[in-house]
């Protein structure tokens, strides 16, 4: 017999650390502190392996939780907002923290289901709609208003309405209401292994032609259907076949994934070949010329001189801004570690692919613990380049990214709390956020940060740099920043388009991906196009005598983050059905959120693989 909660409904034993996100938290010593940290991490559901048992009769819960319209994922709304059969009482489901990220507030409902007990069309309550409220019903039909329910952890979904559109001349537009419910769900043994609703074989209740002051009577009624099956676990079941509401998986084109890798592959080839030749004959003619005025006249050494290695005197002069370049380098390291942390737990699959919340649980989490990283690497460099207010650079880094991020969340978040919507955080959940930055996230940032300034040793250039800095020649219109961007963020951005297309697919879509051996994939394939693309255009840049090339590395590869903007927007308009309000301003907001950190990411790998580069030109050039 399963452990009862409230309202004599069988509980799970992750309950009590649930609690701890809506509700108020009960009394727990420290040894569940382990625990908690697993369940915000991998935000795995209980009961996603069947761990609640039942026997015949036992009351099986289930939760109404959520609607909204199906071409809006992001904008939700509780389930007792519509005009539906509702409890005197209504009593919430405690929530995990991927759970209430992902927009659920769960709470009792009146259907009374009891384990493998057939029902035949039991009333489940009588209604007396005014006309504002079946107006409102009328606006949710035609929005395609779905609703999710929960049973044992299992998500069931359904559309709340029908319409039909029909003919142009006479036009017909006709709505109508599901009043009843067929509710299938298999068991195996004593645990429920799959549940699903329809509405096939019903006929709706038709909403048309309704007076103003007239009210309509509704009867709620449904229907259990209980049914053995050999599958003993819920993740062995195919995908497919369990007549889902979503498309479980995307339908993957595997030609268009090679050729993107191909023609990643012959790119890095073609740079590297061409740049290492390029590179081997200036070394050579240098090196000869420098052994050459060794023996003759003893001219001094830049006479005569061009290209990249004249300006060696000042190839190494530290750049303005130093504290907010360390401040993107730092926080573009944490990101590139957050980014693959979380690949590596998808792919030793410790996330429920079907519960996106899953996913945020472990972002936060890895976010509060990878600030140590950005502190270390920030101050670290900050240091070797000469930075004296170390304090001041802490303060930048842990702010660099939290503040937009605050910024926009604000707004995203004022949106749907005044549309009403799930997708607003509760405070307390807002709190618990908060204290986590407080608590880990700030705190490690700063431990980091003096960890990484006590051991910073010299910056170490293998030229000196003077004091007067060389005057720079105009530069062709082909070597400007903005074509640099424009080539170093286009190419990156061209490596990871087709999986782009997945990704937004899942996150702003109703796909689900599961494929995360080739995002693995894809993500060091960006990685290493970002840096050799970095490469040729600092040698480029160095080559016409401009020695400016701290922030240009920055830029130049870091601007995929605005190719992927500006894909985002393509995706709005042209491979979405997304509208209104609320959905646009988190669509767009989060984008922008996701540009910022590809630009801080790429930026941070671009940097560190010009200077390696530019430190391998000089230390095997022979100079005085």
């Amino acid at each position: 017999m399963p452990r009862e909660g409230a309202g004599g409904f069988p509980q799970t034993g992750f309950t009590a650390l649930r609690m701890t996100v809506l509700g108020h938290p009960p009394s727990w010593s420290c040894q569940w502190l382990p625990f908690l940290i697993l369940l915000l991490g991998t935000g795995h559901e209980p009961g996603v392996e069947g761990v609640t048992h039942y026997k015949a009769g036992d009351p099986v819960i289930l939760y109404v939780n959520k609607v909204g319209p199906y071409h809006n994922p992001q904008e939700t709304y509780h389930y007792y907002q519509l005009p539906v059969c509702c409890p005197e009482k209504i009593r919430h489901k405690s929530l995990s923290l991927g759970e209430v990220l992902d927009g659920d507030r769960m709470a009792e409902s009146l259907y009374e289901i009891r384990f493998r007990e057939n029902v035949e069309k039991r009333i489940l309550c009588h209604m007396q709609l005014s006309s504002a409220q079946v107006e409102q019903l009328r606006q949710a039909i035609e929005e395609l208003y779905y609703f999710e329910f929960v049973v044992d952890d299992l998500p069931i979904r359904g559309f709340v309405g029908y319409m039909e559109e029909s003919g142009f001349l006479p036009h017909s537009h006709k709505i109508g209401l599901w009043t009843h419910l067929d509710f299938h769900l298999e068991f195996h043994g004593d645990r429920i292994i799959f549940a699903n609703v329809s509405v096939r074989d019903v006929k709706p209740h038709s909403l048309d032609g309704l007076r103003p002051d007239e009210f309509l009577g509704l009867t709620h009624t449904y229907s259990v259907r209980w049914s053995e099956t050999s599958v003993e676990r819920r993740s062995d079941r195919r995908r497919g076949d369990d007549g889902g509401f979503f498309p479980r998986t995307l339908e993957i084109h595997w030609l268009s994934i090679i050729n993107s890798m191909v023609l990643v592959f012959l790119l890095v080839g073609f740079v590297a070949v061409i740049l290492m030749r390029v590179l081997r004959n200036d070394l050579a003619r240098y090196n000869l010329d420098e052994e050459t005025t060794s023996a003759g006249s003893g001219d001094d050494f830049d006479q005569g001189d061009n290209g990249w290695k004249i300006i060696h005197t000042d190839v190494f002069r530290f750049p303005p801004y130093r504290g907010l370049l360390c401040a993107v380098l730092g926080v573009g390291a944490q990101f590139l570690a957050l980014g693959t942390g979380i690949i590596v737990m998808a792919l030793l699959g410790m996330f429920n692919v079907h519960r996106h919340g899953a996913i945020n649980s472990a972002a936060i989490l890895l976010y509060a613990l990878t600030c140590c990283i950005s502190g270390y690497v920030s101050s670290h460099f900050y240091r070797q380049i000469g930075g004296e207010r170390w304090v001041w650079n802490i303060i930048l880094t842990t702010s660099l990214f939290s503040v937009p991020f605050f910024l926009t969340w604000s707004v995203v978040n004022s949106v749907h709390w005044a549309n009403g919507s799930t997708q607003a955080l509760p405070a307390t959940t807002i709190l618990l956020l908060l204290t986590v930055w407080l608590l880990v996230g700030f705190p490690l940032t700063v431990i980091g940060g003096i960890f990484g300034k006590n051991n910073a040793s010299p910056f170490d250039a293998p030229c000196r740099t003077k004091n007067i800095a060389r005057e720079i020649p105009p530069q062709p219109w082909y070597k400007s920043t903005l074509i640099h961007m424009t080539v170093g963020g286009f190419l990156p951005f061209s490596a990871i388009s087709v999986e782009l297309y997945y990704i937004f697919a899942t996150v702003w879509g109703r796909e689900q991906y599961t494929l995360y051996g080739i995002l693995f994939f894809v993500f060091a394939i960006l990685l290493s196009v970002g840096a050799c693309i970095s490469i040729a255009l600092t040698y480029f840049q160095l080559s016409g005598e401009d020695y400016r090339w701290w922030w240009r590395s920055v830029l130049s590869v870091g601007s995929t983050g605005l190719f992927i903007f500006l894909y985002s927007v393509f995706y709005y308009a042209r491979r979405s059905n997304m509208s209104g309000a609320v959905q646009t301003v988190e669509f767009f907001g989060y984008s922008l959120l996701t540009g910022y950190v590809f630009f801080l990411m790429l930026g941070t790998i671009s940097f560190f693989s010009s200077l390696k580069f530019i430190r391998y030109i000089y230390v095997n050039l022979k100079m005085d």
